[in-house]
């Protein structure tokens, strides 16, 4: 059974249950002071404190989906980090593709939240293991092919694509069974308000425990460079997507959203348009990110502080979405970070920022499904076509 299935929580639940009621029947029959009934009765309580305890851990897991499959757990030394270096950073991956089937991420046991049917009519998810040159970094991602995409019609059509980043600590599949956006995607492709468009998504989380928040760390994990350059090429090496930024869109809720919009204004070149979904706009100096991320160079700080960019460095050639709730405990940041961006935009037209902004709703996946459908329609308006096709066979 995979790591994240929910049969084997289940499974283990069954076994605690099992053990406890052993526990009860066996334990007067085991009152005895002698070796063998001591070692029975301490046998009885570690089997039902292991068995609580693994069900707690992976329903903790699931949650947050710190591992996302058994060798994230086991690999070798111990090391819990789950984007791991395949290959030296810069060199060319020998003996696998960039892109490669996988059935980690826990895709079998979501049931009821995605279009039921063949891909020609309802478009298909697929579960893949992205492999990068640039970073040296490998990770588990879901791909949202539309219906179109296995239409003889579009056969040589590339499709614009929107990479979608769940918040900090989830995994992959919160965009899927949390958020739902494979559903609100096809919804509103079937009705004409988004032209079809690949999503792929994707989990912020580099290292577990810790947040990255889409950076490269100083001396860690190049997690910009791993989303700004490696998803991009590789998934254009496996699937028929748009070459340009101006078809390529980043969107993200909670600190996804932060990426996102970090990662449209530090590389234009890579993502014409992003939209954000209650983000904050400056990466935290707390116990997820070691206290400080930069480990001391202000400078890199400064850069990845959005304020701070708007003030001292060039507009980029972005869009952006900023998306929140007036009952957000920060949305005060928000007004700044709008204030901030609307000026530059008013000077600098290759510049363009936009905002909804609820009366009411949390930090939650029901005030996120809310604002989901607005912000799916805007990239419809933002993710350009991409203008080449693909060569004849």
């Amino acid at each position: 059974m995979e790591l994240t299935s929910r049969a084997l929580v289940y499974t283990l639940g069954a076994v605690a249950a099992v053990a406890l009621l052993a526990t009860l029947w066996l334990w007067p029959r085991l009152a005895r002071q002698r070796p063998l009934p001591l070692l029975g009765r301490l046998g009885l309580l570690a089997v039902v404190q292991l068995s609580v305890l693994s069900v707690l851990l992976l329903s903790v897991n699931d949650a947050y989906g710190f591992y996302t499959s058994w060798n994230d757990l086991l690999r070798p030394g111990g090391a819990p980090v789950a984007l791991a270096a395949a290959h030296a950073p810069g060199a060319a991956p020998t003996g696998a593709a960039l892109v490669r089937p996988t059935d980690e991420g826990g895709l079998a046991g979501v049931k009821d939240v995605l279009p039921a049917g063949p891909p020609e009519q309802v478009g298909r998810v697929d579960s893949v293991r992205i492999t990068g040159t640039e970073s040296g970094l490998s990770d588990q991602v879901f791909v949202y092919l539309p219906p179109e995409y296995f239409n003889p019609r579009y056969a040589r059509e590339r499709f614009p694509v929107l990479l979608a980043l769940a918040g900090y600590p989830g995994p992959s599949l919160a965009l899927i069974d949390g958020l739902r956006l494979p559903s609100a995607a096809a919804e509103l492709q079937r009705d004409g308000r988004m032209a079809p468009t690949v999503v792929v998504m994707a989990r912020p989380t580099v290292a577990p425990p810790r947040n990255t928040e889409c950076v490269d760390v100083p001396g860690g994990p190049r997690a910009e460079t791993w989303f700004a350059k490696d998803v991009p090429a590789a998934l254009r090496s496996a699937y028929r997507v748009g070459r340009s930024a101006a078809s390529w869109g980043v969107f993200g809720y909670s600190t996804g959203g932060s990426c996102a919009l970090r990662m449209a204004m530090r590389e234009p070149g890579a993502f014409g348009s992003a939209a954000a979904l209650h983000a904050d706009y400056a990466v935290p100096a707390d116990r997820w990110t070691d206290g400080d991320l930069f480990r001391g160079d202000k400078a890199a700080a400064q850069r990845s502080d959005l304020n701070w960019r708007l003030a001292n460095l060039p507009a980029p050639a972005t869009s952006l979405l900023v998306v929140s709730t007036r009952a957000e405990e920060d949305f005060a940041a928000t007004e700044q970070f709008l204030a901030g961006a609307q000026k530059v935009a008013a000077a600098h037209p290759e510049f363009t920022v936009d905002s909804l902004v609820l009366p009411d709703g949390g930090h939650s996946f029901e005030t996120w499904r809310r604002e989901l459908p607005a912000a799916l329609e805007w990239f419809g308006d933002h993710l350009a076509p991409p203008a080449d096709r693909e060569p004849r066979q």
